[in-house]
């Protein structure tokens, strides 16, 4: 029951249990796109060697093994946003949070970044939870939480999206 645990234990928590997908990215623009990916596992307590073994094959997963040691200001939106997702999946999380993942991105852009967030689900486990206006984003949804004034509208799974919309 998370409603009983103290700060320190949801700080715990959301750091080695929970990668976050920021609209904006929000890299820290002095670093690389590697050491964006390492941060995280600094304040999880992993050592030097680790960080970067595994952010390295984190960045090569999402098509940046090229680009590890470019800034942000040297990437695309694209790439900002795969910077982005890898940092989320530093701590090897359980649960994505995803704000609005394709929101900045063109077209092509959005259909890889909704096809790596899919292949997460399918092949790693991963939940992903993601608020976003993006109808593409169904193809990828088991469910669908409708939200009207921070309350649950209404749910739907897939299958049921796509009678509604045919």
């Amino acid at each position: 029951d998370i409603a009983k645990l103290d700060a320190y234990e949801l700080a715990w928590l959301r750091c080695r249990k929970i990668g976050y997908i920021f609209q904006t990215f929000n890299l820290i623009p002095v670093l690389t796109a590697l050491e964006n990916v390492t941060l995280p596992m600094i304040f999880a307590g992993v050592g030097r060697e680790e960080r970067l073994r595994r952010a390295t094959e984190i960045l090569e997963t999402v098509g940046l093994g090229e680009r590890l040691h470019h800034k942000p200001s040297e990437l695309s939106g694209g790439q900002q946003q795969r910077v982005a997702i890898a940092r989320a999946l530093a701590n090897n999380p359980v649960i994505v949070l995803a704000d609005e993942p394709t929101g900045n991105l063109d077209l092509h852009t959005g259909l890889e970044i909704i096809s790596l967030l899919r292949e997460l689900n399918k092949e790693k486990g991963v939940t992903v939870i993601s608020a976003t206006h993006d109808l593409k984003m169904i193809d990828v949804s088991d469910r669908i939480i409708y939200l009207r004034d921070g309350r649950i509208d209404r749910y739907e799974t897939r299958a049921e999206v796509y009678v509604s919309i045919e």
